[in-house]
């Protein structure tokens, strides 16, 4: 670690909040993957589209697909 007291890597949160500031535009493309499970409620992943794979391993939201709504119906 790099002083932190937290228990986590200060470095590598920097690192993400530098790649973070790329996608500060008002416009960018997300992708979403949907899976099913049989025993609990389908859980939805989304990751700006133009994430490297090292990237996506921290920039992504995942939360049960019923969390989401249209955005055309909230409008």
């Amino acid at each position: 670690m790099t002083g932190s007291t937290g228990g986590y890597d200060d470095r590598s949160t920097r690192q993400r909040l530098a790649a973070a500031t790329q996608y500060s535009s008002d416009d960018f493309d997300l992708e979403s993957v949907v899976v099913a499970y049989e025993s609990r409620p389908d859980r939805c992943t989304v990751v700006p589209r133009e994430c490297s794979e090292a990237e996506r391993v921290t920039t992504w939201l995942s939360a049960d697909v019923g969390a989401f709504v249209d955005l055309g119906d909230v409008r």
